[in-house]
């Protein structure tokens, strides 16, 4: 009985020392959001941020002055920009995106999701657009510079039409099988 006590004691020590070191490594990821004090759809992507456990920070100062301080180029460019870990998210970025880039921790300046595609978040609404977050490698790159990182296209499932049936053998071909050849 006492050895039993001896190794659930040690067990549970071992388990709070470890959570100790490990807890910081899961407390929340802090962003910090540069954006216009009347941007509504900008409010909107904070909420859906905070709504997938980041701490945000708003700086209502607009955002050319950061985009351009670090290096996100305008061909990229939204209403917002943030700063996340050391990297710079651009746009309407779907949340569950950063959090695989930020697992992923790959060499690059970060993502970008240019202009205000409807249906991303934070512009939700009756129309949703297809769109691209593209991975930005390095500062200063353009649109044609970057990587699709996650396409979002509602309408692909929809637009693919299933093969064209064989048509049914007539009487007069049953058991025949037509093949056309072409000269050279």
């Amino acid at each position: 009985m006492k050895k039993q006590l001896y190794t659930l004691l040690t067990g549970l020590t071992l388990v709070i020392g470890t959570l100790s070191i490990a807890l910081p490594a899961f407390a929340t990821t802090t962003v910090e959001v540069y954006k216009s004090p009347t941007c509504g759809c900008c409010s909107k992507w904070v909420d859906h941020m905070r709504d997938h456990g980041f701490t945000v920070i708003t700086k209502d100062v607009g955002n050319k002055e950061i985009r351009q301080k670090v290096g996100m180029s305008e061909t990229l460019g939204s209403c917002h920009t943030a700063l996340v870990n050391g990297y710079v998210m651009e746009g309407h970025i779907p949340a569950p995106d950063i959090i695989r880039f930020l697992k992923e921790r790959p060499d690059a300046l970060g993502l970008a999701v240019p202009d205000m595609p409807h249906g991303s978040p934070g512009m939700e609404g009756q129309r949703v657009d297809p769109y691209n977050v593209l991975k930005v490698n390095a500062p200063g790159d353009t649109r044609r510079d970057t990587e699709i990182y996650q396409r979002y296209d509602p309408y692909a499932k929809k637009t693919a039409s299933p093969a064209p049936a064989s048509p049914a053998p007539s009487a007069d071909t049953e058991g025949f099988s037509s093949i056309m050849r072409l000269k050279n």
